[in-house]
């Protein structure tokens, strides 16, 4: 399971000119899903976004969480995070999940993130997509659950 993660004054996602998820300050998480994923990829990857310390301190430190600061999350699949593009110039995608396996581990991770009581909101799974978002930092973390970075 792979994710891009960007800490936000706020974010949002609008699908065929309807805005379908809009958070406050927050994270906006990009989550792609695996063919090899399974629940175990899942909890590592919800657990460290939740818990990952970039917010700023008292002390302009990144040492809170999403959590301590009473953020919230919108979560957007993008399968295209598992793009290979080491051969040619056109990614291959043959990594990534299939999509009824991809849709139902991502919506496993939206349900896990609300169990720690943070608002979630998400966009529309293999729809057209518009995300937008004022990157607070700018910060932005890479997250792979297999840790290949």
């Amino acid at each position: 399971m792979r994710s891009v993660i960007q800490r936000v004054k706020r974010a949002s996602v609008t699908v065929n000119g309807e805005r379908v998820g809009n958070i406050a300050e927050g994270l906006l998480v990009l989550l792609a899903v695996g063919q090899d994923d399974g629940t175990d990829d899942l909890n590592w990857m919800i657990d460290k976004l939740v818990g990952l310390r970039i917010f700023e301190d008292q002390e302009a430190k990144m040492n809170r969480s999403v959590q301590d600061v009473g953020g919230e999350i919108l979560m957007v699949s993008q399968f295209t995070l598992y793009g290979d593009c080491r051969k040619g110039k056109r990614p291959s995608f043959s990594t990534a999940a299939p999509p009824d396996q991809a849709k139902a581990l991502f919506n496993q991770g939206v349900e896990r993130a609300r169990s720690y009581g943070l608002k979630v909101e998400t966009g529309v799974f293999q729809a057209e997509m518009d995300v937008e978002l004022v990157n607070n930092g700018p910060v932005t973390i890479l997250l792979d659950s297999k840790k290949n970075f």
